[in-house]
């Protein structure tokens, strides 16, 4: 007999299993002793036999796939999501397929991604039109937008509380004593930068004070160079900055030091927004915005998994607490 030629119930009857078992020896989560996955498996190997995953999920109705798609990773909080997310799904027997796309054609990439047969998409820094989510609401595709969310939209969405997290960050640099508080801003067209842009400024009118400068650094590292510039060239320059996100944040610090000669924060302060692992490191420190990627993923596959097992799509909204983690680039109120 062939390797190519060998069936699960040629395991099974090597084994001495049922061919059920063979099956649930190799689908992860699945009741079955250990001794009688081992056995299976040492029957599969010694006919050099590998499940076929295609034939299973054609036979079950299921692909066990979830697609991510994504704009860019070069914000150092995606390869963190992606990694979490894979992992998590990876323990319930689902696997991630990753997509990039670019801005505007998000639609034509979902397309693409239907032809495989997954049972759910995230999007992450990507967003889709109204009209692909409820057609995929229709035929029954979980979305979720992570980090990200369109009012419209059918799809579900998990975000931080945005909102929240400006308001503590305008909350620490006015307690600080800061009177010239500048922000550089994200993409203009986003929800976490609209959101966390709205929550600063209602932060800082609770201490009766406005933003005193603003800039745009499309959540892009040179973007943020170049905003940081802009603002220190004026004549009155900010004494502390809110920056959208920490990757952009990191090139402003940058900028700052290198540029203008600045000490953090001795002579401006900086605060971020995502606290991905680089903003703890000792170069850095910088204080920010904790989205807690893990609850952020835990909600996300939460509800994805809910709605692909009861065939069932709705939207649904999950807004995570933000927690404010205090390092060495902002200022302390006395």
């Amino acid at each position: 007999m062939t390797k190519s030629g060998v069936t699960s119930d040629d395991v099974a009857k090597l084994a001495k299993v049922s061919q059920s078992a063979v099956s649930r020896a190799f689908t992860d989560g699945a009741s079955i002793s250990e001794e009688t996955r081992n056995r299976v498996q040492a029957a599969a190997r010694e006919l050099g036999y590998r499940p076929n995953a295609l034939a299973r999920a054609m036979t079950s109705g299921r692909s066990r796939l979830i697609a991510l798609l994504a704009a860019y990773l070069d914000n150092q909080f995606y390869p963190v999501v992606l990694e979490e997310l894979s992992r998590s799904l990876q323990s319930r027997g689902y696997h991630v397929l990753l997509f990039m796309t670019e801005p505007g054609k998000q639609d034509e990439v979902v397309q693409r991604i239907l032809q495989y047969q997954v049972d759910g998409i995230v999007m992450a820094s990507a967003t889709l039109s109204s009209r692909l989510a409820a057609e995929c609401a229709r035929t029954g595709i979980p979305i979720v937008q992570l980090n990200r969310y369109v009012a419209s939209s059918p799809a579900s969405s998990v975000t931080s509380d945005n909102i929240e997290g400006g308001s503590l960050v305008a909350d620490l640099l006015a307690r600080a004593g800061h009177q010239r508080i500048a922000y550089i801003a994200g993409a203009e067209d986003s929800s976490t930068n609209r959101d966390r842009e709205a929550g600063f400024y209602k932060g800082l009118a609770q201490h009766g004070m406005t933003v005193f400068a603003r800039a745009v650094g499309g959540y892009k590292f040179d973007g943020a160079a170049a905003a940081a510039r802009t603002l220190m060239a004026a004549d009155n320059r900010p004494d502390a900055v809110f920056v959208a996100n920490d990757h952009m944040a990191f090139a402003v610090m940058d900028v700052l030091r290198a540029e203008f000669g600045l000490r953090i924060p001795d002579d401006i302060s900086v605060v971020g927004y995502d606290d991905v692992p680089e903003a703890a490191w000792q170069g850095y420190a910088l204080t920010t915005v904790s989205q807690e990627p893990r609850q952020m993923i835990e909600a996300t596959v939460s509800i994805l998994l809910e709605q692909i097992e009861q065939q069932s799509v709705r939207s649904r909204a999950a807004v995570i607490p933000a927690r404010l983690v205090v390092r060495q680039t902002a200022r302390l109120p006395d």
